[in-house]
């Protein structure tokens, strides 16, 4: 099987639907399995026509020579992806792996938290600490019990699993932030916390690391464009100076990053964002009562 297919794109081998919003896509792209590290992302882009989106990578296999991609159906682009991609079609264009890999190998003890969507792209991480021989505490949050999704796939390669649900549906009731604080009076020696989800969810688990000193490192993806650091569009203000997500990052120190001027960049587009899924889904309503258009 050849590294790259460019010319035809490059093929889904397998989507799987955790929720009516939540899709995975696994990708053949035996060069980038072998490239891709724990915490790198890729540029996605469906159709010639398309946005490019980054998308964190969820998983690699080398052996397959596959990309696994979690996504979450909320604007244009996903929404669309999700109607479109299927087993056996191609994504007109994939590129990375992108930005620094996660820093393994110096934690004895770490805490891998992921949010909803977060939890895909933690799991490469989880993984890699356990490979270095870390002992690996995975804190999973969800919504509600019918969102939860990968638990075993944590409990497979994590020493312990702790499950919360803001409804209590399953597991701990309460926010990943209250598990995080329950393992931390649990186990006193954690020598780092992982965080990736919302931006709010990731700087409640800053904080509540900040008192105790413990390495706090969050995943950021604020818009981006290039990722190649050209545009500026994905710039993350820390308390020492301003870095670019795509070559910087994504990990920052959950301790520095300003997430209120984050969380405005995120907020930047949405009316525009708004609009262009208000016109994709009139013009698919009216392919629907128009076959022929």
């Amino acid at each position: 099987m050849p590294d790259t297919e460019t010319a035809d794109g490059f093929e889904i081998v397998r989507r799987e639907d955790f929720s009516d919003v939540t899709y995975l896509l696994a990708v053949r792209h035996p060069m980038m399995a072998r490239a891709a590290r724990p915490g790198q992302f890729v540029i996605v882009m469906s159709h010639p026509d398309g946005e490019r989106i980054p998308l964190t990578i969820a998983d690699f296999d080398a052996v397959e020579g596959t990309v696994t991609l979690v996504i979450q159906a909320v604007g244009k682009t996903t929404r669309e992806m999700q109607q479109t991609c299927r087993a056996g079609d191609r994504l007109h264009a994939l590129v990375g792996p992108m930005g620094v890999p996660t820093v393994l190998g110096h934690a004895r003890k770490v805490v891998c938290v992921g949010g909803g969507l977060g939890v895909a792209p933690i799991y490469p991480q989880a993984r890699g600490f356990r490979e270095t021989g870390a002992t690996v505490i995975g804190l999973l949050g969800f919504r509600t019990a019918s969102l939860v999704f990968w638990e075993d796939r944590f409990r497979s390669v994590c020493n312990e699993v702790l499950l919360c649900t803001d409804d209590g549906s399953a597991g701990m009731k309460g926010f990943v932030s209250d598990g995080l604080t329950r393992l931390i009076d649990e186990h006193p020696d954690i020598d780092e916390v992982v965080a990736i989800g919302p931006p709010v969810m990731m700087k409640a688990c800053a904080e509540v690391t900040r008192p105790h000193g413990i390495r706090t490192m969050v995943s950021l993806n604020p818009i981006m464009v290039d990722g190649t650091g050209m545009c500026g569009g994905c710039r993350v203000k820390l308390d020492n100076g301003v870095k670019f997500a795509c070559v910087d990052g994504p990990d920052f120190d959950g301790h520095r990053v300003d997430f209120d001027d984050l969380t405005q960049r995120l907020h930047r587009f949405t009316e525009a964002e708004q609009s262009a899924t208000a016109r994709w889904s009139e013009t698919c309503r009216l392919r629907a009562a128009q076959p022929g258009l």
